[in-house]
This record gives C-alpha cells, structure tokens and sequence, in this order.
C-alpha cells in the first residue's frame, strides 16, 4: 500500500569492505523501508524525496539522522516542515571514536615506562566503550580500577554519561542549563579530543534538542 510517514530515520551503512556505502530510509512509525540507494552524498538521496513527492515531503515533520550533512541539507531543501533529530545513538559512537578512543592511546603512549599499566589501558577499550549497565559483573571491578586510576579517561567516561543525559526529558530551559554547562566542562577541560568534540558538536545543538 501507499506509504503515509510522518517521521523518517535515514542511516548509511557499508557495502562489502572499503569506502562505498549505501542509504536506507524508513517510516519511524511503522518501521517499514520505503527505499534504498547506493551512495551517501546530497545527489544519492535526492531520487527518494522525487519518489516520495512535494505532496508527501510536505507532511513530514522529524527525520532522524547521524551528523550527515548531505541528509540534514537535502531533508531542509525537499521537507521544509521537518526537524532535524540527531539521534543518540551515532552522536555517542562519534564520541566513542573521536574522544574515548583518543585519549585511550594518547594515555597508553603517556605510560610507555608503566608497562603493566600501559598494557592495561591499551586493552580496555571494549570495557570503556560499553554502557556500565553492559558491562558484566566479572569486569566491573577493573573498569573501577583503571577509572580511579587515570583522570583523562575518568573524565571522558564520566562526560560520555553527562552527554547521553542530553536526549532524557526535560523542559527547553533545564535542556538549555545542561547543553551550556555540558559544553562548558568539555571547552575547559585540559583534554584537547574533549574540546574538539565539544567544539565540532555545538553547532548542532538544535539537532540534539529536537
């Protein structure tokens, strides 16, 4: 039957290895697929909003998304009612990859005369990565230990929360007093990936608070 959405989720995954992807877009209401196209770039996406129509496209009110530039222009360019929703889940992968990860080996090359300590830093990565909630039992008490261990890492682990807390309910003010004193932390911490994030991340605050 014809498909009605009202919300869409656009993701990107790989095709085989290496650099070539392709876009899914679904209706977040009923989860169905309406399409799949190969690339990732503006004029890649572009053959699905011609297919949806300006009928439809005008109906449209969030599509959730990854900070993909391509999607966010192209979704303002053919559904002028939609908001943009960066969704929680790829801001915190982001903040995996480019925060966490970073100062993990940035610390293990800092410890390179504290081998036992070095070694140890060097293989949590998993363990930091996970949710607390995730993390089994039996590990809980070595992510404790390296956490007390070593401020850099205790820091971003503690501001990855701080930064989930973000998508939690809350009015436009106390989401307003979070946001600025989130930013703040990260822009006056002494961890240079910490402030890089925070900075790379602020212009899309109105994502993050729709």
């Amino acid at each position: 039957p014809r498909s009605e959405p009202v919300r869409l989720a656009m993701d990107e995954f790989a095709l085989f290895k290496g650099h070539r992807y392709a876009t899914v877009v679904l209706d977040a209401d009923t989860r169905q697929v309406l399409w799949v196209g190969e690339g990732r770039s503006r004029a890649d996406i572009r053959p699905f909003f011609e297919w949806l129509g300006k009928e439809r496209c005008a109906r449209i009110e969030a599509v959730a998304m990854d900070m993909n530039t391509a999607f966010d222009l192209e979704v303002q360019a053919h559904c002028p009612q939609a908001r943009v929703v960066y969704d929680l889940f790829h801001v915190i992968a982001k903040y995996g990859r480019e925060v966490i990860d970073r100062v993990r080996v940035d610390e293990a090359n800092r410890l390179k005369n504290d081998r036992p300590m070095r070694r140890i830093v060097k293989r949590a990565r998993w363990l930091l990565l996970r949710n607390r909630d995730n993390v089994p039992a039996a590990q809980q008490p070595k992510l404790d230990e390296l956490l007390a261990a070593n401020q850099a890492l205790m820091t971003t682990y503690v501001m990855k929360a701080s930064l989930k807390d973000l998508w939690q309910p809350m009015t436009a003010w106390q989401w307003r007093a979070a946001w600025k004193n989130w930013l703040t932390m990260a822009r006056t911490s002494n961890i240079d990936p910490l402030k890089r994030f925070a900075n790379k991340l602020a212009p899309y605050w109105r994502g993050i608070l729709a």
